[in-house]
């Protein structure tokens, strides 16, 4: 594929082969399977560059750390949503900052409500634990007892 230049979708121009990757080449430089990528293309979070003569997308060093922004982002909590604000804000706005300390205050107002949930949670599995290990009957456990109960109670339907 040396000396072939592949057109570039978005602009027009065009990039030698040699910085151009397939889905696989792409995919094996961001650490992600190849279904990952195009996951991200049906999110609109991700394009390819261009397509070869056969029809093949091909991606530019740009779509590669466009992936990785995109990892890192889902690495520390944002969602696809948040992420694809983030790109948006960091593509085009002049000044991103208030924008991305409202994303960023919106995520941790969630994390604060799944700590608490995650707590509350602790605490139950703790009570149950010591109740399973204290109240033990041969062939019988008021755990389960109460998780049926809860079940067939129309308030957890």
């Amino acid at each position: 594929m040396a000396g072939v230049e592949v057109r570039d979708e978005r602009d027009g121009s065009y990039m030698s082969v040699n910085s151009a990757m397939t889905i696989g080449r792409l995919a094996k430089a961001g650490s992600v399977p190849a279904s990952t990528i195009r996951y991200y293309e049906r999110a609109g979070l991700l394009e390819a560059s261009g397509r070869t003569d056969g029809n093949y997308r091909v991606y530019g060093p740009g779509e590669l750390e466009r992936l990785r922004f995109i990892r890192a982002a889902q690495a520390v909590g944002f969602t696809l949503v948040d992420i694809s604000e983030l790109l948006n804000f960091r593509d085009g706005a002049e000044d991103p900052c208030g924008d991305v300390q409202e994303i960023i205050g919106d995520r941790l107002g969630e994390l604060d409500q799944r700590l608490k949930d995650l707590k509350r949670l602790k605490t139950v599995l703790n009570a149950y634990l010591k109740r399973c290990r204290s109240d033990h009957e041969d062939g019988h456990c008021e755990v389960i007892d109460d998780l049926t109960a809860a079940s067939s109670s129309p308030a957890t339907k």
